[in-house]
C-alpha cells in the first residue's frame, strides 16, 4: 500500500432536504458561470463598454453552455438512446451527462449571437470569453472530483487517488491507485487562464483579434487530448478505439484554433480611424482674440 496515496471518500452531496439533493457538482457549475460572468463584466468596464453587452453576453452564453453540453452528450456518446426517446434530454439530466464539446459549441453560438444584438464585434467577445472558459472549465473539473467520475487508469505515482466510492465495502488496501485525471485538467486550465490573462493585460497580442481565441482552443482541447490516454473510457463503444470520442471531438477544436492563431498573427493589425476636425470647424471653434485697450 502506498502510505502517500489520496484516500478520496468525499461525499458529492451538499446538501439534503426532504429528498431533494443540492449536489457540490451544482455548485461547481454555478460559481463557474458567476465568476465567469463578473470577469466579463471586468472586461467590459475596463474597455469603456456599456453594462448591457456584459448582460446580453451573459445570458446568451449561459444558455448556450448549458444546452450545448447536455444536448452534446447526448448525440456525441449515448445517440441511440436520446434519438430513440428524445424527451430523455430533458428529464434524464438528474442522471447527468453533460459534455465540454457540446458545452463549446453552445459558447460559440452564444458568442455569435450575443454579439449580433449588442453590435459589438464577435472577435472582441471571442477573445474575452477565450480567457474566462479556461478558468470556469477548471471550477468545474473540480466537480467532477467531488463526484467521482471522469477518473483515470490505474496508477503507481505516488500521487494516486483511492476513489472509495467507485468500491464501497472494499477495504483500503484493496482499492486501486488511479490518476486525478480531474487535477490534471484542472491544473491545466488554471494555468492557461493565468498565461491568457496576462498576455491581455501586458501584451500587444490582445489587439490582434482572435489570436486569444485560438490560443484558448488550443491550450483547452490539446491538453484534453493527452490527457484523454490515461482516462477510463467513458462508453462501452470506445473499447478498442486508438482515440475514443473525446480525442477525435478535440482534434477540430486543435486545428481551428491553431488557425485562427496564426490568421490573426499574420494579417495586418487593424488600425481604428479617429475622423478628424474640418478646417472650417477648426476656425469656428478658435476663440476669438480679446482686444486690450491702453488706458491713458
Amino acid at each position: 500500500m502506498n502510505l502517500l496515496a489520496v484516500v478520496w471518500d468525499f461525499n458529492p452531496t451538499l446538501i439534503n432536504i426532504g429528498g431533494f439533493e443540492i449536489r457540490w457538482y451544482s455548485l461547481c457549475w454555478v460559481v463557474a458561470l458567476l465568476v465567469g460572468g463578473w470577469l466579463f463584466s471586468y472586461f467590459c468596464k475596463r474597455e469603456g463598454r456599456p453594462e448591457s453587452v456584459s448582460d446580453t453576453a451573459f445570458l446568451y452564453i449561459v444558455l448556450g453552455t448549458i444546452i450545448g453540453a447536455r444536448v452534446g452528450h447526448c448525440l456525441f456518446y449515448e445517440p441511440e438512446i436520446y434519438l430513440r426517446e428524445p424527451w430523455k434530454i430533458i428529464t434524464g439530466i438528474r442522471d447527468g451527462g453533460l459534455a465540454s464539446h457540446g458545452a463549446t459549441i453552445g459558447i460559440l453560438l452564444g458568442i455569435w449571437f450575443s454579439s449580433r444584438k449588442s453590435k459589438v464585434s464577435v472577435w472582441w467577445t471571442a477573445d474575452r470569453l477565450g480567457i474566462i472558459a479556461p478558468i470556469s472549465g477548471a471550477i468545474i473539473r473540480l466537480g467532477n472530483l467531488f463526484n467521482s467520475e471522469i477518473i483515470g487508469n490505474e496508477t503507481t505515482m505516488p500521487w494516486g487517488f483511492k476513489f472509495m466510492r467507485l468500491y464501497p465495502n472494499w477495504p483500503i488496501e484493496a482499492v486501486p491507485m488511479r490518476h486525478p485525471t480531474q487535477l490534471y485538467e484542472a491544473l491545466c486550465y488554471f494555468t492557461l487562464f493565468v498565461i491568457l490573462f496576462l498576455l491581455y493585460r501586458y501584451t500587444k497580442l490582445a489587439r490582434r483579434q482572435g489570436f486569444i481565441f485560438g490560443a484558448a482552443l488550443v491550450g483547452i482541447f490539446l491538453p484534453r487530448f493527452c490527457i484523454e490516454f490515461i482516462k477510463i473510457n467513458q462508453v462501452a463503444f470506445e473499447e478498442g478505439m486508438t482515440f475514443n470520442m473525446g480525442q477525435w471531438l478535440s482534434v477540430p477544436f486543435i486545428l481551428v484554433g491553431v488557425g485562427v492563431m496564426v490568421w490573426a498573427y499574420l494579417r495586418k493589425e487593424p488600425v481604428e480611424k479617429v475622423a478628424q476636425p474640418s478646417t472650417a470647424a477648426l476656425k469656428v471653434a478658435q476663440p476669438k482674440k480679446k482686444r486690450h485697450f491702453n488706458k491713458r
